[in-house]
């Protein structure tokens, strides 16, 4: 890629954080002040871990 194009695209990043940073900083208070849950996500992931392996070991056999 061409210098000029490189600067083009880095001067749209940064155009775009710019352009974003007002919703970004909402969504990041929103973030600080919410209940925590993490089983409700570790719960999930672990089940879709165990049937994986699950499945793996029955390809295996």
């Amino acid at each position: 890629m061409p210098l000029w194009q490189q600067l083009l695209v880095g001067a749209f990043a940064i155009l775009l954080i710019f352009w974003f940073r007002p919703g970004i900083k909402a969504a990041m208070a929103r973030s600080r002040a919410a209940e925590k849950d993490w089983p409700a996500a570790l719960i999930p992931i672990g089940l879709v871990v165990l049937f994986v392996v699950l499945l793996i070991m029955l390809a295996k056999a």
